[in-house]
C-alpha cells in the first residue's frame, strides 16, 4: 500500500494510541492527533494526551461530545468497570456502544477536510477487552463505507491489530518510546493516578490496568524492554 504524506491519529492519550502516534510520525511526513472527550470516567487520559502531544510536535484537535455517548460504566460512572455490560453478559461493562464508529466517522470528517485520507487507530482485537468494535472486520467496514460516503478512498490503520499488550510494550521500546509509555500514557479506568507503578501509574482494580501491567511483566520476562 502506497501511503500519502499526511496521517490522522485517533489518539487518547493511552498506551495504544500513543504508540500509534510514534509509530506515524515514523511513516508519514505530517501527523494530526484527534481526541474525544465524552464523559468518559477517565477523563485525566485528555490531560496526558496534551502534553504527549506536545511532546511529539503533533497538533491536536479535542472534539466534545458529551452526551452523545452513553450505557457504559466509562459513562455512567456509578457502575463498576469490572463487572459484566448491563446489555450483553458477554460484555464487560466498560464497553461504549457506538464509541468507535462514531469516532472513527468524526475523525473522517476531520480527516477530509484537511486532505488526510490516512486514518490510524490502536483498535486491537487479540489481547484487548472484548469490544466488537476492535476487531479488524470492523474497521474493514468502516473504512469502505467512510469512502463512500465521502468519495475519497480512506485507508485505516491499525498497526496493533493482532499484537498482544507485551509486544505492543515491546513495539514501543523499538520506538525508542518506552519512558514515555511508561510514565505519560494513562490507562487506568477510574482515573487513578496516584500511584506510580513498574508499568505506569494506576491501581489493579480496574480490566484496563491489569491487562498493561500484565502486559508489561510478560514484555519484561520474554526480555523485550
Amino acid at each position: 500500500m502506497t501511503l500519502s504524506s499526511s496521517a490522522l491519529v485517533l489518539f487518547s492519550g493511552g498506551q495504544d494510541s500513543t504508540t500509534c502516534l510514534y509509530w506515524a510520525k515514523e511513516r508519514f511526513e505530517r501527523v494530526e492527533a484527534i481526541g474525544f472527550h465524552y464523559g468518559q470516567k477517565h477523563v485525566v487520559e485528555l490531560e496526558q494526551a496534551k502534553l504527549i502531544a506536545q511532546q511529539a510536535n503533533v497538533p491536536l484537535t479535542i472534539f466534545d461530545i458529551r452526551g452523545t455517548l452513553s450505557g457504559s460504566a466509562l459513562t455512567e460512572h456509578n457502575l463498576d468497570v469490572s463487572s459484566q455490560h448491563a446489555k450483553n453478559a458477554d460484555l464487560p461493562a466498560s464497553f461504549v456502544p457506538g464509541r468507535n464508529a462514531l469516532f472513527l466517522t468524526l475523525a473522517a470528517g476531520h480527516a477530509y477536510n484537511r486532505e488526510i485520507h490516512d486514518l490510524v487507530g490502536g483498535m486491537c482485537q487479540t489481547d484487548y477487552s472484548g469490544y466488537p468494535d476492535c476487531r479488524r472486520v470492523f474497521v474493514d467496514s468502516m473504512q469502505t463505507s467512510l469512502s463512500l460516503a465521502m468519495q475519497v478512498d480512506f485507508r485505516i490503520h491499525t498497526p496493533l491489530m493482532y499484537l498482544t499488550k507485551a509486544e505492543t510494550w515491546r513495539m514501543a521500546r523499538e520506538l525508542g518510546i518506552l519512558e514515555i509509555v511508561r510514565d505519560l500514557t494513562h490507562t487506568d479506568y477510574n482515573g487513578d493516578r496516584s500511584t506510580h507503578n513498574e508499568w505506569g501509574y494506576g491501581q489493579l482494580d480496574n480490566p484496563a490496568s491489569v491487562l498493561r501491567a500484565k502486559g508489561y511483566a510478560e514484555a519484561k520476562a520474554n526480555g523485550w524492554i
